[in-house]
């Protein structure tokens, strides 16, 4: 079950990208159904940039939908996206992150910023918005961690904010809830084979 966690889930923790994109806002803070050690962490960002990025269901179908609308209206074109309509947030990253930017993201929309033993971060832009992942290791408080998502959002004017109002419903209804399933269910398969 999908768990939305409150801002302080993301906003008290000492995470590099706080300094990186200070004037983004946070959208959604969610658990994610992957728990381990502390050295797990790359096994869940490999997972995450692995494969496709298909959600089963109603969920999958509105992503579909959301990439054809968006070839339609021209939401997605190049001339939309990072250092294009906006710079790259890897023209702020510190000298120490540079070096460690993190596998790219497989078939999701989405740019590599940098990796550490804890926390990933991607970027992605189009013509409603500059957006970022944030992927944390979090101490679960008994010897274990657990993983969070975090999505920052910087909305491109009236049409940005006037879009991600829209899909509010849609992402913590369908798109969200069905997104959990599926990294759990990923986490769970992974976890189970022999090492």
């Amino acid at each position: 079950m999908a768990m939305k966690l409150p801002a302080s889930a993301h906003t008290d923790r000492p995470w590099r990208i706080h300094e990186i994109a200070p004037d983004f806002r946070l959208e959604d803070v969610w658990a994610l159904p992957a728990t381990g050690g502390p050295d797990d962490f790359p096994k869940l960002v490999e997972q995450m940039t692995s494969g496709e990025a298909k959600l089963p269901g109603i969920a999958g179908m509105l992503m579909e939908l959301r990439w054809k609308l968006g070839e339609l209206f021209g939401l997605d074109k190049q001339d939309a996206g990072l250092d294009a309509r906006v710079r790259t947030l890897s023209d702020r990253l510190p000298d120490d992150l540079r070096e460690h930017s993190g596998p790219a993201p497989g078939s999701l929309p989405f740019r590599s910023l940098y990796l550490t033993g804890d926390e990933w971060a991607a970027e992605m832009a189009n013509r409603t918005v500059h957006g970022v992942m944030h992927i944390g290791w979090v101490p679960d408080g008994s010897g274990g961690h657990r993983a969070q998502m975090a999505v920052l959002v910087k909305p491109n004017g009236l049409f940005g904010r006037a879009y991600m109002a829209a899909i509010l419903p849609f992402r913590h209804v369908l798109v969200y809830p069905s997104l959990m399933r599926t990294i759990g269910r990923e986490w769970r398969a992974g976890q189970a084979k022999p090492a």
